[in-house]
């Protein structure tokens, strides 16, 4: 570097925060950390050389405050700033304000910015310059008769999208005229919420196509590369789940032919800095330009791993000046990688965001695995940001070497407090089909009963494993009980159950979801050492085993031998076993039968939120599946319908009301035909 950047402000939060104080701090360059009022404890805050409040948790009153940021910048004494991913990385005022301040923005110029942030815009200029498009309406008159009528002449099925959008936000499927009016209104609701604008593009949807993007790099000297390409075709509602460089069974010619394009397109808008150009890619072979994101990708990590390039110092480096390192020809494909998203959500109920603390939090390590996170355990995540807890990334010399790696990190996460997609992610790596490739993007949404089935019930294994947990952590309070009396050998001082010519034993009720199960745990005092019988759905099944230093159980199940992690956390048991991990409640006796019961009429928020549109009224009679109300969580619509045929007579909520999970929406009552 020529010396330019000597402080650098990360305009951003979380694992994109952590990421890139990392390498700044690895380049000499001091950092400065914001923080809203909800992030004043978390990683990204201590990652940094020095932090600053910027406002309240609302992401609108904090990380997008544009003038807030830049008047840090200015006290820090800040010549840079990285903006990372989301919030104002791909702001093109931001970023002319930066310029206007004196501050170099690590990215691209406000006018690529400009000519690629608007897909309509994008679009067109993409005509201009030839490169193919898939067929679609990206004019400027948005009227809903407009949007139809575009959506009629191009046939269905249709793909609605949020000109200004991304991340699955303010885009629908539409396969009908019927379905179009409420699917535009919702579009650009939703698009208005996420990005502040309202306006649609309508494109044909193309069945079961792939997803492949491709990295480019330019410099302010003339040069412009790409560093291949990134399939992200696993979706699930147009949200990537996993992401995977190269692109698996890519022909060589075609890969070719979009790394041209894409540079073309990078090019074209005098491009400068990291970005990504997004392609559809048809059975035939045949690309489609879909969007460029100027900024830094989420899924950047599989590309570093195959190119051993690091991205982020590469945008370091041209932002002050430099010209990039390579040429076209220097760079080449070496091993492949795969990355997964690790979010707080569970798949068992239509992948809800979950919210809570991170009573534990284990990542695996090992070789080829790298994690990318920004919480740590005792932290927590809330309803204020993107409920992502890492990215997972594998790389090995082939694909199915990374996959493996890949699957066996996963099975090795440990997280109690919240609900996760751990499993689900476990059985889509593992999947056959993923594991021959590709896949297409619509394979995830056809294989969901699989990949999140319902009402998984625990192994056996599992169950006397929480309860022989329960024995020792039991064994060892009476033992310490016993030590404080005055005749500590006595068995009058224990508490573990023993009985004058009785074997003692120990009634524990574990329940997932609706499934009570009472495990009896009998003592077994013959043979060496102390073991137990765990007894239920009419079976026995013998248990020996200890406590490791690690805090992990090493036992003996019916003469097989596990290791198991059983994790406490008020009521809650969490059993990792075999790579899984299994949720119980080891329910108290003295208050089962207490909680009152909500009656399938009653329905409740599933998770905190804001309500944003109410369809119904107290009276009203309603059809099994018709829409009753909206609501709004971590910029996500969320549609509360009726679960079968009734009338409407309670509503608790009204528009703009914020509601905590649990809480009462409406009330119906169920109407015989």
């Amino acid at each position: 570097m020529d010396g330019m950047i000597r402080t650098l402000l990360i305009a951003n939060r979380g694992e994109i925060a952590c990421r890139v104080a990392r390498t700044a701090r690895a380049m000499g360059i001091r950092t400065v950390a914001v923080f809203s009022e909800a992030d004043a404890e978390t990683p990204h805050v201590r990652a940094c050389d020095e932090a600053w409040p910027i406002g309240p948790a609302a992401a609108a009153e904090s990380y997008l405050k544009a003038d807030v940021i830049l008047d840090v910048a200015r006290r820090s004494g800040a010549d840079a700033v990285h903006p990372g991913y989301g919030f104002l990385s791909e702001n093109a005022g931001f970023a002319r304000a930066c310029e206007a301040a004196g501050v170099i923005f690590v990215g691209p110029p406000a006018s690529a910015i400009d000519a690629m942030g608007s897909k309509a815009g994008a679009k067109t200029l993409m005509e201009k310059a030839g490169v193919p498009l898939v067929p679609g309406y990206h004019g400027d008159d948005q009227a809903p008769a407009i949007l139809s009528q575009a959506a009629l002449a191009i046939g269905f099925p249709v793909l609605l999208k949020a000109s200004a959008g991304g991340g699955g936000k303010g885009m629908r499927v539409v396969r009908s005229e019927d379905e179009l009016p409420a699917a535009i209104d919702s579009a650009k609701r939703e698009g208005k919420a996420s990005f502040g604008d309202d306006r649609l593009i309508v494109e044909k949807y193309l069945e079961r196509p792939r997803h492949v993007e491709v990295q480019v790099f330019a410099d302010r000297h003339g040069n412009t590369v790409h560093l291949f390409e990134r399939d992200c075709s696993a979706q699930r509602r147009h949200q990537k789940i996993l992401e995977e460089a190269p692109a698996p069974g890519l022909d060589p010619a075609i890969r070719d032919a979009m790394g041209r394009a894409a540079v073309a397109a990078a090019e074209a808008v005098g491009y400068v800095g990291a970005g990504t150009v997004e392609f559809i890619l048809d059975a035939s072979g045949t690309f489609h330009f879909m969007e460029m994101n100027t900024r830094l990708q989420v899924e950047h990590p599989v590309t570093e791993l195959i190119t051993g390039l690091d991205l982020v110092a590469l945008q370091l480096r041209v932002a002050a000046g430099e010209k990039l390192p390579f040429t076209q020809d220097d760079l080449r494909i070496t091993g492949h990688a795969v990355e997964v998203r690790l979010y707080a959500e569970d798949p068992a109920r239509d992948f809800f965001p979950q919210t809570g603390p991170l009573t534990r939090l284990r990542f695996p390590q090992g070789e080829g695995i790298r994690i990318d996170s920004g919480v740590e355990e005792g932290g927590a995540v809330t309803v204020h940001y993107d409920p992502m807890i890492a990215k997972v990334i594998a790389y090995g010399r082939d694909r199915r070497e990374a996959l493996a790696r890949l699957g066996s990190a996963l099975g090795r996460i440990e997280i109690v407090g919240v609900t996760t997609n751990a499993g689900f992610l476990k059985r889509l790596v593992e999947h056959p089909e993923v594991v021959a490739g590709p896949i297409d993007t619509g394979f995830v949404g056809r294989e969901i009963a699989t990949l999140a089935p319902a009402g998984e019930a625990a192994p056996a294994a599992a169950l006397a494993i929480a309860g022989f947990a329960e024995m020792l952590a039991f064994d060892a309070a009476a033992k310490s009980a016993a030590a404080r009396t005055d005749d500590p050998t006595s068995p009058w001082a224990r508490a573990d159950g023993w009985r004058l010519n009785d074997v003692g034993h120990h009634d524990l009720d574990f329940r997932e979801g609706e499934r009570v199960t009472m495990v009896r745990m009998a003592a077994e005092r013959s043979g060496e050492g102390r073991g137990w019988t765990a007894r239920f759905d009419g079976t026995d099944h013998h248990l020996s085993g200890h406590f490791d230093a690690d805090g992990s159980l090493n036992v003996r199940v019916d003469g097989v031998r596990h290791r198991a992690v059983v994790v406490a956390d008020r009521d809650r048991r969490v059993v990792f076993l075999d790579g899984r991990s299994w949720p119980l409640v080891l329910e108290d006796p003295f208050t089962a039968g207490e909680v009152e019961e909500v009656g399938h009429g009653r329905l409740i928020a599933p998770m905190p939120a804001k309500v944003i549109r109410v369809d119904v009224a107290v009276g009203d009679r309603v059809a099994r599946g018709a829409t009753l109300l909206v609501t709004e969580a971590m910029k996500m619509e969320h549609t509360v319908t009726a679960p079968a045929d009734g009338v409407v007579i309670r509503l608790a909520v009204a528009v703009g009301d914020l509601v905590d999970e649990g809480a009462e929406l409406v009330v119906l009552e169920a109407v015989d035909e």
